[in-house]
């Protein structure tokens, strides 16, 4: 909120010192009143006593403010009296942003396919989180510059960059469009520059109350611009590097990052049935270093499990939803999908490939018109899990910035759980659902109701294997006598063909209970449940574990995470 309005005092606050009979008597508070109301020729009503002690004082709602001032100067002049105050108005501070293009971004309010965004903005609005975009660079845009801060050029390669020489601290970008078919390769074709890490740092954090453009989910956060996709894409050694960097680990050769992101977004990706060693590590690094990682699915309208980096660990994967709440058409799926959030669509499935024929439909953002190298800034729609993960970001940002002693793992966490079901349709898995800002933000600050009894989660992913048995630990500590006869043990297992996994859970003693049995005719995806123990022999205080045991070939996954609820 920029300005407030100006609302007329009709009640003050007075708190008499101690020990007077009016700081311990309702009928002597009244009776004061009255006499400051003969005094100043104001109606003054003792009204009640407030639970701090203070007399509530209402002088009528034709008080004017010459009235109010003299009132106090009558009470302030009294021996008896400690202080007295202006009873004043307080207004929610999410309100309506006032940029000029609000209202064409449905995906960060309208109920059914929009993720609940501006009734988070009265408890955090991203201040004091940096979230470096690893993407195109930065092209110049008046909507966004306030909240861009220096990042660095991860392109080695001088062609691809188009700047004329290798890695440097400008992210500005240069543009990555192609000018013939087939020069990025067979079956490539020739496109124009797409400002594509601009687009996506709008999402995150425009600039918002500023009378133009649009609103950032995390507008009071900072964008580092980290360049690593040029003339044909980006090479995975760059990739890993900037992902190294961004989260403040040395990269040789390379300035250390002064500023680094506590969250960093990656909407790009390549075919790749593994996760390429060279960014698990980074991701690892990353993550031990308190950076939440968020990696777009992408759009092949396939298992997602076959694309990099959405197929590493330590990452948050995130599908693409549209307007309706269904599953973008384009958009990848599968158990490896941690969550999906607002895409768009800015066509039909059925519609011409290429063609823009629902642009309201789109997710719009910060761009440039520069159909080759940078020209004037403009807005534009775009589809794509590339939008959708940059939703996802800055959500992360929110949290970071309203609880910074969150790790990534319940960062994560908390993203998964307060997420809502799709409103339409997902075949193929996508995720826990449509993320729930307000939900998630009042989650972790403890403005809802938390769940009875002490809670204790591990989201590390653990990799269960064909004909193997894994497990996860959770140390259970704080707490006093043994557990609950209604232990609550909730477990997320992505897998397809469940029917394929026997899991127990272990106590700290070693003593073995079984939530799930195998099952050779249950051939459905994934272990979404809660199950009720009873643990009332065990001590609560120890290493508890989640054993899973895969009894079968053909179908494999991972422990996403688990908690127990004590």
């Amino acid at each position: 909120m920029t300005a407030l309005p100006s609302a007329p005092v009709e009640k003050v606050i007075v708190t008499y010192k101690a020990k007077t009979a009016e700081a311990g008597s309702n009928a002597a508070a009244k009776s004061d009143a009255a006499a400051k109301g003969a005094a100043t020729g104001e109606a003054l009503a003792f009204e009640r006593r407030l639970a701090g002690g203070g007399a509530l004082v209402d002088l009528g709602d034709s008080a004017t403010k010459q009235d109010v001032t003299e009132v106090m100067a009558a009470f302030r002049a009294d021996p008896s009296v400690a202080s007295v105050e202006p009873d004043i108005r307080a207004y929610a501070m999410a309100v309506t942003p006032n940029d000029t293009d609000y209202a064409k971004q449905w995906d960060l309010f309208e109920p059914t396919g929009g993720m609940n965004v501006p009734a988070a903005w009265d408890k955090t609005t991203g201040s004091g989180v940096t979230v470096a975009v690893i993407d195109t660079g930065y092209a110049a845009h008046s909507d966004l510059a306030s909240n861009v801060i220096s990042g660095y050029d991860f392109i080695s390669s001088s062609a691809d960059a188009r700047d004329g020489n290798g890695r440097d601290a400008d992210s500005k970008d240069e543009g990555d469009w192609n000018a013939t078919a087939g020069e990025c390769g067979t079956g490539s074709p020739a496109s124009n520059s797409s400002w594509h890490g601009t687009h996506v740092a709008g999402t995150i954090a425009a600039v918002t109350h500023n009378t133009k453009g649009i609103a950032g989910i995390a507008y009071n956060a900072k964008i580092q611009p980290v360049r690593v996709l040029g003339k044909c894409g980006g090479s995975s050694s760059d990739i890993a590097d900037a992902i190294t960097w961004a989260s403040g680990g040395t990269v040789p050769g390379v300035p250390a990052n002064p500023t680094p992101a506590k969250v960093i977004n990656m909407s790009l990706g390549g075919a790749s049935s593994t996760c390429p060693s060279v960014y698990q590590n980074a991701i690892n690094g990353a993550v031990s270093r308190g950076t939440t990682v968020v990696v777009a699915a992408g759009n092949s309208n396939a298992n997602a499990s076959g694309f990099t980096p959405a197929n590493c660990a330590n990452v948050i994967t995130v599908a693409s939803t549209s307007r309706e709440g269904n599953r973008s058409y384009y958009s990848n799926y599968g158990t490896i999908v941690d969550v999906a959030a607002p895409g768009g669509e800015t066509r039909r499935a059925t519609d011409t490939p290429g063609t823009v024929t629902t642009p309201e439909n789109g997710i719009y953002s910060t761009l440039n018109s520069g159909t080759t190298t940078q020209s004037t800034e403009n807005y534009k729609p775009y589809q794509g899990t590339s939008m959708a993960a940059p939703h996802i970001a800055g959500l992360a940002a929110l949290l970071e910035s309203a609880k910074s002693s969150l790790t990534p793992a319940e960062i994560e966490s908390a993203i998964k759980t307060n997420a809502r079901p799709l409103p339409g349709t997902c075949s193929g898995g996508c995720g826990t659902g449509i993320a729930d800002t307000a939900k998630t933000v009042d989650a972790v600050t403890g403005t809802t109701t938390p769940p009875t009894g002490n809670v204790f989660t591990n989201a590390t992913n653990v990799t269960i294997s064909d004909n193997t048995t894994v497990s996860s630990s959770i140390a259970v500590t704080g707490l006093t006598g043994n557990a609950p006869a209604t232990l609550k043990v909730a477990v997320d297992i992505k897998h397809t063909w469940r029917g394929d996994l026997v899991i127990d859970l272990i106590a700290p003693d070693g003593t073995v209970r079984n939530l799930k049995t195998s099952s050779g005719s249950d051939s459905a995806d994934n272990v979404l449940a809660t199950y009720t123990v009873d643990a009332s022999t065990e001590v609560a205080n120890g290493t508890w574990k989640l054993q899973v045991r895969d009894v079968a070939s053909g179908d494999t996954g991972y422990i996403d995470s688990w908690s127990l609820t004590f």
